[in-house]
């Protein structure tokens, strides 16, 4: 974990890649559970048996439970000492190269791009790749936008 000591040592970090989170399973269950909570029901996420004949030979996880990952894994990876509060302010651009099979492992990578002044705080850019184990290609990259307040 890496700890970043106020806004100083925050935009000193700006154009470095801060680490790695840990490895996470996403397994049947949780994608039957992302389902549930958000009503898609699609057959290539919850049908193994209709998915076995499907364009991946097995379920997929919904490309949204894999950028819901990204607060879980993120705060594995670095934090930010000295804050009042951070929230999410969104994302500036999301994209899914390729699939999560279910029984995959993924971890994500953080990279800084900018700290500035805006929302009430900093606005902190970041670009998370979400990796999976024994893949050639990203699962997602998301430029995620966080406010921070000191």
């Amino acid at each position: 974990m890496r700890v970043l000591n106020g806004l100083d040592e925050l935009r000193g970090a700006v154009g470095e890649h801060l680490g790695y989170s840990d490895w996470v399973e996403v397994d049947q269950k949780r994608i039957d559970m992302f389902a549930e909570a958000t009503g898609d029901h699609q057959w290539i996420h919850v049908n193994p048996e209709k998915a076995k004949a499907g364009p991946f030979g097995t379920t997929i996880a919904h490309g949204y439970l894999t950028l819901s990952l990204i607060p879980m894994l993120v705060w594995q990876i670095y934090t930010v000492e000295g804050t009042k509060m951070g929230v999410n302010y969104g994302c500036n651009k999301v994209r899914f190269p390729s699939p999560v099979p279910v029984g995959s492992r993924v971890r994500a990578g953080v990279e800084l791009v900018s700290v500035e002044p805006g929302g009430g705080g900093q606005q902190v850019v970041a670009k998370v790749t979400i990796e999976r184990e024994g893949g050639d290609r990203p699962a997602c990259v998301a430029e995620t936008v966080s406010v921070v307040v000191f």
